[in-house]
């Protein structure tokens, strides 16, 4: 038999990783005269795009938001010597909105699938709801760790009982004997220990143990409370060590410094060990119940020590029948009486340990293992095979490698340059607004997406352009020449539409809240001019901008009238425009066309009012009829257009129009479910990639950027911003898709 584990692994820091490496080493010592190598390997999760040493059993790694890369670990998983795969799962290891991008990988898994649940919410959101209820119908098995778990699962999820196995938390073989032993090397051997350890974050609570120390000090002053641990690497990349700080200075504000000691490390597990066998008190101080399994209470109750904790979930089961003591969340008071308490007496604080300890040698690793063990021998020997695969439309895997390579190339500290000589920035045409409202919409999906950290260095950039070309009435300049001067007093409707979608993006998606209080002023600043519209397309990106505005402040009800007068300044060109065989909105189809039904769609998610979905219908009809046709999509060339009762224009095809189709179809699907708009997406994504009139592609897989347009000649070759950004944007909106079918 050989296992597949896939997990988070060392030397990555974190508790999913611990686990992984405890509970292979626990199954692989349940079989007899074996080594990892031969009987199991690691597939690793990363974070972001972090790169680890890892040890010769970890045979494969996925980066958390690279979304092929859980297509090509199935299929390695599939056609290697594994019987069976154990799957390690918590919502922030998995990339994609909840960890969505699991489920594409365990889909395609072609062996039996164990899938161990370190969280079970009681209050999911959708999509976390979704993810735990596909994971229960894939999943052979699903482990927990807690009775209560098995009720969520059940109650909440709809997984069936047969399928969930509860196996706890495994901990290691404590030496409970050597106790003064390791006091003294510690150098703890004067103090009553109090002690929490694991990765700090806020929702440890420690500051409810800091507050409850004075009165007890009072009783007591030879303790010692210790807090082990490093700060969490997600917090430290959101706020740094702003929490650790905090509760530094409150120390001193008690006036506590000789009795409490931050030991900022990991530690390994040895030395871990020591320190919970040493200890009189260990104390989880955690600030909701909505935790169904801590590993780290595990370790103290398996080391004997006196445990007290606030009632989280499982908290609750495992301190029961005399194993510790509970408090209330954030009751400093409480917690000071109860360590009065235990440290007036000791014979009732080695009642506690002992019990504690008793019930550890239950869940010593080894037996965990075992359990794990039969578990996956019994569901090998009963498993039927042939799993009901479910068929995506989207493949990931055949997709170019996302890359801001290019866009990189082309953006200096102004901006980001209009047009290339080939790939090479032409510096002599400068900026404009309208590339770099776009650039600024890209790079959020990107952040949103894949949490790239090189779009977050990007965002300010172009945002700050924005800025910059904003007139006082809240208008907005277009052009900028390389040498920062202005070319124009105000830009077009296009330019300022854009722009208000981007910003609205930001409003609805921003990646820190000060740039939300930046796209917010901006948005107000140019909300006088919405009104004022009378550019189809600009009023068309303008309502797409209000909209995700709307979906941050829905109660705004100016903007929501706002939202409906624009709507209609649409339909009544519609309705003025259309006759039996021209559903559209002008004489001729021109540019961006997907752009205008698109924002219909959009505006019917806020308004519902079917009237403005039956238009948006008829026209995309209309639309498809004309350019997709013989499985892909002919878009209107620009050097004629395509006026009614005439000829349409084959060439020039430019990448703006096969980006709107892309997001005109996303939309679609989003609004309808359905998944015919899926397809029809996917297809106008490959006009990208060459299925197109000449069947040539535009994506450059060499300098990742994208060629400028679609000539009657072939391609033209130059790589300009707005290329290369539509090129992106559609990119993004089909891993978004994807996520969606998923």
């Amino acid at each position: 038999m050989k296992i597949a584990f896939i997990g988070n692994y060392p030397p990555r820091i974190c508790g999913i990783a611990t686990f992984t490496y405890n509970l292979v080493r626990s199954i692989v010592a349940n079989i007899k005269n074996k080594d990892i190598s031969s009987t199991s390997y690691i597939v690793a999760m990363n974070d972001h795009d972090q790169t680890y040493n890892y040890p010769k059993e970890v045979k494969f790694v996925v980066r958390q938001n690279h979304q092929r890369d859980y297509i090509k670990v199935a299929k390695f998983i599939n056609y290697s010597d594994a019987n069976i795969c154990i799957l390690e799962h918590e919502f922030g290891i998995f990339g994609g909105d909840s960890g969505i991008y699991v489920l594409p990988m365990i889909h395609r898994l072609e062996i039996p699938l164990i899938v161990t649940l370190h969280t079970v919410l009681k209050n999911p959101s959708f999509n976390e709801k979704a993810v735990i209820c596909e994971i229960g119908k894939e999943a052979d098995k699903v482990v927990v760790m807690s009775q209560r778990a098995i009720g969520f699962l059940t109650d909440i999820y709809d997984v069936p009982k047969d399928k969930i196995i509860l196996i706890e938390h495994g901990i290691p073989e404590f030496n409970f004997i050597q106790r003064k032993y390791y006091k003294k090397k510690l150098h703890l051997e004067k103090y009553k220990t109090l002690f929490t350890f694991g990765l700090l974050s806020r929702n440890k609570g420690i500051e409810t143990v800091i507050q409850a120390l004075p009165k007890v000090i009072e009783k007591h002053p030879d303790i010692m409370y210790i807090v082990l641990g490093k700060t969490h690497p997600n917090v430290i990349k959101s706020s740094g060590e702003e929490y650790r700080n905090y509760l530094e200075r409150l120390v001193k504000k008690n006036n506590l410094e000789k009795y409490v000691y931050f030991y900022d490390h990991y530690v390994s597990e040895e030395e871990l060990s020591k320190y919970l066998v040493a200890i009189d008190i260990y104390i989880t101080p955690y600030l909701n119940e909505a935790q169904i399994t801590s590993g780290t209470l595990s370790y103290a109750v398996g080391a004997g020590a006196a445990v007290i904790s606030t009632p989280y979930w499982h908290a609750q089961e495992l301190l029961a029948d005399g194993r510790g003591r509970l408090f209330n969340f954030r009751d400093s008071e409480a917690l000071s009486n109860i360590l009065n308490d235990l440290l007036d007496k000791p014979k009732e604080l080695n009642k506690l340990r002992k019990k504690a300890y008793d019930y550890g040698q239950k869940i010593v690793w080894k037996k965990i293992g075992a359990k794990y063990l039969d578990l996956s021998k019994n569901l090998i020997k009963s498993y039927k095979g042939n799993k009901e695969k479910k068929e995506f439309i989207i493949d990931p895997s055949i997709l170019p490698v996302f890359s801001l390579e290019h866009i990189k190339r082309l953006t200096d500290d102004t901006g980001i340059l209009q047009h290339a000589n080939f790939n090479v920035p032409n510096l002599k045409k400068g900026y404009c607004l309208d590339d770099n409202s776009r650039a600024l919409l890209m790079i959020l999906m990107a952040y949103n997406s894949k949490k790239d950290p090189n779009a977050l260095n990007l965002l300010p950039v172009y945002l700050s352009f924005i800025n910059y070309m904003q007139n006082d009435d809240g208008t907005f300049r277009n052009v900028l020449s390389y040498n920062r001067n202005f070319i124009d007093e105000v830009g077009t409707e296009d330019s300022f539409g854009r722009t208000i979608w981007a910003l609205g993006y930001l409003i609805r998606f921003a990646p820190k809240e000060i740039y939300f209080q930046v796209g917010k002023e901006l948005f107000a600043k140019a909300y006088p001019n919405f009104d004022n519209l009378k550019s189809l397309r600009g009023i068309s990106e303008t309502i797409i901008g209000i909209c995700h505005y709307l979906h941050h402040f829905i109660e705004d009800e100016n903007m929501n009238n706002l939202l409906k007068t624009l709507t209609y300044k649409i339909i009544k060109k519609y309705e003025n425009e259309k006759t039996d065989q021209w559903n559209w909105f002008e004489p001729r189809l021109t540019y961006d066309n997907g752009i205008i039904p698109m924002a219909l769609l959009c505006s019917y998610k806020i308004l519902h009012d079917e009237k403005i979905l039956t238009i948006a219908k008829e026209s995309i009809e209309f639309l498809e009829s004309v350019i997709l046709k013989n499985g892909y999509i002919s878009l209107i060339g620009n050097s004629d257009w395509y006026e009614r009762g005439g000829k349409r224009s084959y060439y020039a095809q430019q990448p703006i129009d096969a980006m709107a189709m892309v997001l005109l179809y996303y939309q679609a699907y989003i609004v309808t479910n359905d998944k015919s708009y899926i397809n029809k997406m996917y297809t106008s994504f490959m006009w990208f990639l060459g299925e197109n009139d000449l069947r040539i592609p535009l994506y450059d897989f060499e300098t990742c950027g994208c060629c400028d347009g679609l000539e009657k000649y072939g391609v033209n070759r130059n790589q300009g911003a707005e290329s290369t950004l539509a090129y992106l944007i559609a990119h993004l909106t089909v891993l978004n898709a994807y996520e969606k079918e998923i």
